[in-house]
């Protein structure tokens, strides 16, 4: 069944979300804040609003997907900002991979909004082929009905539990995958110092038992200082928001920690 879907973020992750959700039937108003993304939303279908207020006007289910904790709490907070002009029962479903703190800040700042917590899990070529996975934080009914809308992009939407489970869920994923990374990058660097070339052992890993999903996008993206370059600065962006996560519940992370840190990919400081 078809919604109208308030977006604001349709930048590498967010404009694929918006096409497939146009796709899909939906109704989608847009906040963006580039002409040339404005343009080509607009000659998609996607009717473009100068604001994030705007986006709030006549929406109920309204997805964000930004970078950072501090471009959510710029669009979201202050009496001009997305909450603030949300009607009542709106839900609010944030995409960014940020802190819980802030997420519970949103909630708070607007009680009768449902902030969801949603990260996701996948590249823009998923989202392209309505294979993305969305994780969502949050009581269950309005998991259920931002479910239904963003299976237009998703082909697993898992409910965590209550608002913050789903982002904790994602960095500790995350902090996972660095320090896969950084093992395949090391196993990379002493194949090099045998004699193989980097090529040859990722083509000859996907047929052994080392293999990992790591070695699949490093493979898929052309090698690792092609994955290094493209990866490196939203995983070391998740490696800091998960050691500040670990830090508030007074915890760490540990052995993950330690071979992120000791990799030779620049993963953390």
């Amino acid at each position: 069944m078809s919604a109208a879907v308030g977006f604001i973020g349709p930048g590498q992750m967010g404009e694929p979300m918006v096409h497939r959700l146009l796709g899909a039937g939906h109704r989608v108003t847009v906040y963006a804040r580039r002409d040339e993304v404005r343009n080509r939303l607009t000659a998609a279908g996607a009717t473009v609003v100068d604001s994030a207020a705007g986006v709030a006007e006549d929406h109920r289910i309204i997805i964000v997907c930004l970078f950072s904790d501090d471009q959510l709490r710029e669009v979201a907070l202050g009496p001009d900002g997305l909450l603030a002009q949300c009607a009542p029962g709106t839900v609010v479903l944030s995409h960014t991979t940020g802190s819980v703190a802030t997420l519970r800040e949103l909630a708070s700042a607007r009680p009768e909004v449902t902030v969801l917590d949603a990260p996701i899990s996948g590249t823009a070529e998923d989202i392209a082929n309505g294979r993305l996975t969305v994780l969502i934080g949050g009581p269950a009914d309005a998991a259920e009905t931002a479910g239904s809308v963003v299976q237009a992009y998703a082909s697993t939407v898992l409910h965590t539990g209550e608002l913050g489970t789903a982002l904790n869920l994602k960095l500790v994923n995350n902090v996972l995958f660095a320090a896969n990374a950084q093992l395949l990058s090391a196993a990379v660097a002493l194949a090099e110092d045998l004699d193989i070339e980097p090529e040859d052992f990722l083509n000859a890993l996907a047929a052994c038992s080392a293999d990992s999903r790591v070695a699949g996008h490093v493979r898929g993206i052309g090698g690792i200082d092609n994955f290094t370059e493209l990866a490196a600065p939203f995983l070391r962006k998740d490696v800091d928001a998960a050691f500040t996560a670990a830090k508030d519940a007074g915890t760490d992370l540990g052995l993950l920690y330690d071979v992120i840190a000791r990799g030779p990919l620049p993963l953390t400081g």
